[in-house]
């Protein structure tokens, strides 16, 4: 059973009071810890062992993410009833177990009635009190700390005035504007700012119903804190979730996704972005409409749960504590109506850089792509590229650029500069790729009256 406390002793305990620790996994001590009964525990040693065959009881408590007195226990229990056998000893005092075939016949039971082997489930509650004790909007941000995430990025002090009330709010972000201008790297910079790592369970479990909720399409994994301190092995330490979802949205991707063979659920995106941050990108643009999308969480945005079923039918309340950006290239006010707007009272407008900016810009990406900055190339693109053609700038130009130039530098075996001949040979494909055809057109006869 989880707490809201720090339970390891001594400079253990002093270190996690010190790096802030609102919320530890405690290591389980018995079965009553875990919040399991007896029979799933069977159960879940069981089916691992019908997929694996002869196994040491130590590698089953690793498998299954369980302290090994207890999988012992569990073993021992099995064995009594004939279920499993020893076939070997093991290191450390522990044995080599195999299922009987009357255990096996158990296991395959076990098996037709839900298939999922892997780290034990946390219950529901349990995860419900780990995010209300690490939910972002506990820990209020500065606009220093909010200064920090972006250092190595461009960011004008107005949109830092703008950003930082709206993060604190926790009620949603609209960033709008034209694409290319850095939506989706500010949410993510965003949710560096809210705090380092959380602690998540690989599953959760609630009536019997397993719901896989660690997702490494999502979650990356971080350290755990230094020391001596122990923990619930069923939880896994990852840095705060930012979860990017674009047009391919469905409303299907909010609730709960049973797999009627396996009998194992999957959390909705919402679930696993909690205690992070949620981005909507391309908003508008999902096959199912604006109107949809935010009648679903019209009553999750007010009170910050949402509910769920279950595929036995049994409603979920879990929390909803996450930072949702709305990212979109159209003006909220011609995808939503006021009501909803009520609901997310930030609107963030990201414009396009001026010229100085887009220096600056391509400044930061020649540092991070190890190229000295010469301005007179940028000076180049700006008066063949942008100004003839009345091409607007985008913030992500010079980091797509660059890259392009060394790649060309790389291939003709030359120094990577920033030179107007090498900007030339990139260019073209670049801008055309991007451009409408009236723009393509311009840049042709721009190129043509260099020639």
């Amino acid at each position: 059973m989880s707490t809201l406390a720090p339970p390891p002793p001594d400079t253990s305990l002093l270190s996690l009071l010190l790096s802030g620790e609102r919320f530890w996994p405690t290591e389980p001590q018995s079965v009553h810890d875990l919040g399991l009964s007896e029979t799933f525990l069977d159960s879940l040693v069981a089916k691992l062992m019908l997929s694996s065959g002869s196994v040491s009881g130590r590698s089953i408590a690793t498998e299954l993410c369980l302290p090994f007195k207890i999988t012992e226990a569990t073993l021992e229990r099995l064995r009594t009833r004939r279920l499993v056998t020893h076939v070997g000893s093991g290191s450390f005092n522990d044995y080599v177990y195999e299922l009987s075939e009357e255990g096996r016949q158990r296991a395959q039971t076990f098996d037709s009635g839900c298939s999922y082997v892997g780290p034990a489930p946390v219950p529901l509650a349990d995860y419900v009190i780990s995010v209300e004790a690490q939910a972002s909007s506990e820990e209020p941000i500065r606009r220093g700390e909010l200064a920090d995430s972006f250092q190595d990025i461009s960011i004008s002090g107005d949109l830092l005035d703008l950003l930082g009330p709206a993060v604190n709010s926790g009620k949603g972000i609209f960033l709008y504007g034209a694409p290319g201008n850095g939506k989706s790297t500010l949410a993510a910079r965003i949710t560096s700012c809210l705090g380092q790592e959380i602690w998540l369970p690989h599953a959760i479990i609630d009536g019997g119903q397993i719901i896989t909720l660690f997702d490494p399409a999502y979650h990356r994994p971080a350290d755990a804190p230094n020391g001596e301190s122990s923990w619930d092995q069923r939880w896994v330490r990852v840095r705060r979730p930012t979860v990017v979802v674009g047009g391919e949205l469905t409303m299907d991707n909010l609730e709960i996704r049973h797999d009627p063979v396996s009998n194992v659920s999957e959390a909705p995106l919402q679930l696993k972005s909690n205690c992070g941050c949620l981005l909507i990108d391309d908003f508008g643009r999902q096959l199912m409409s604006p109107e949809e999308l935010l009648n679903r969480w019209i009553v999750p945005l007010e009170n910050q749960h949402d509910y769920l079923t279950l595929p036995t039918g049994k409603k979920l309340q879990v929390p909803f504590e996450q930072l949702i950006i709305f990212s979109t290239n159209l003006a909220p006010s011609d995808l939503v109506d006021e009501a909803f707007l009520r609901r997310i009272p930030y609107r963030i407008e990201l414009t396009d850089p001026d010229e100085q900016e887009f220096h600056y810009l391509f400044q930061i990406a020649a540092e991070k792509v190890g190229c000295y900055f010469d301005p007179d190339g940028v000076d180049h693109l700006l008066n063949h590229y942008y100004r003839p053609a009345n091409r607007p700038l985008r913030r992500c130009h010079a980091r797509d650029l660059l890259p392009q130039v060394k790649h060309y530098c790389t291939y003709n075996d030359v120094p990577f500069e920033m030179l107007p001949e090498h900007f030339d040979r990139v260019a073209g494909g670049f801008f055309t790729e991007i451009d409408t055809k009236d723009n393509c057109r311009s840049r042709r006869t721009v190129a043509g009256s260099r020639d």
